[in-house]
């Protein structure tokens, strides 16, 4: 388990929304591709390990996700797993691609998020900020069971996280000041990053026990949606 630190956030200012990455942070991101790759490779009789796939496809996908010419993140997750299988010899189907890049779809929320999700409601709007397509996040979003009041995708911002233009689209559309707001994330990279570089109130949410980045400080450290939500609420008399 993770120390938290927390010793550096406070909530002198009370926030409007509170806004979540999803994959990952509210999602079973890794648990199910570590699970479809797996698959993948057994049919294959390949020695490669289900997470050095999944390391090679986020080499992938920021590079993908920086060309500057915007793509839908569908095509991302595609042509990323092919190459990333193609780094370690492997050439997998067409049906077999498919049906890794469409594992998102098939995400349910780590156990604790959506009770964590209707406590937050209870007192903040709720937003999720994510580096996906509309139709590819929506059946996700179902699946958390909790509503949100805004969905922000890349696709609609036309950019991906971490470029701050995805961050100030949807402040624009939300009608809030990033001051108003805390970013709850999983992802060091793309949203610890972007977020520093706003100058955003976050909490990291570390559920792999991982080192963070010390050039992306200040933001709260804590090993699940309950952690968050302690921050957030305030405790109980």
């Amino acid at each position: 388990m993770p120390e938290l630190n927390t010793s550096v956030f406070t909530l002198d200012s009370i926030p409007k929304v509170i806004t979540f990455d999803c994959y990952g942070t509210l999602v079973q991101w890794y648990e199910v591709l570590l699970r479809e790759i797996g698959a993948t490779l057994a049919k294959h009789g390949s020695g490669a390990s289900a997470s050095a796939i999944l390391d090679s496809f986020s080499s992938q996908g920021r590079r993908l996700t920086a060309e500057r010419l915007h793509r839908l993140y569908k095509d991302i997750l595609r042509t990323g797993f092919v190459a990333a299988f193609a780094e370690h010899g492997l050439t997998p189907s067409g049906d077999e691609i498919e049906r890794v890049a469409a594992s998102p779809t098939t995400m349910g929320p780590h156990p604790e998020v959506p009770a964590a999700l209707r406590r937050l409601r209870e007192r903040y709007r709720l937003a999720i900020f994510t580096n996906s397509d509309d139709d590819l996040i929506a059946p996700t979003v179902a699946r958390i069971g909790v509503p949100f009041d805004y969905v922000i995708t890349a696709e609609q911002a036309r950019a991906y996280k971490p470029s701050r233009q995805l961050f100030e689209y949807a402040y624009r559309r939300i009608g809030v000041t990033p001051d108003e707001t805390v970013h709850v994330a999983m992802g060091m990279y793309w949203d610890m990053k972007a977020r520093h570089e706003l100058g955003l109130r976050g909490i990291w949410v570390n559920r792999r026990g991982e080192t963070g980045n010390p050039d992306w400080l200040p933001y709260a450290e804590v090993s699940d949606l309950d952690g968050a939500a302690a921050l957030l609420l305030p405790p109980k008399l």
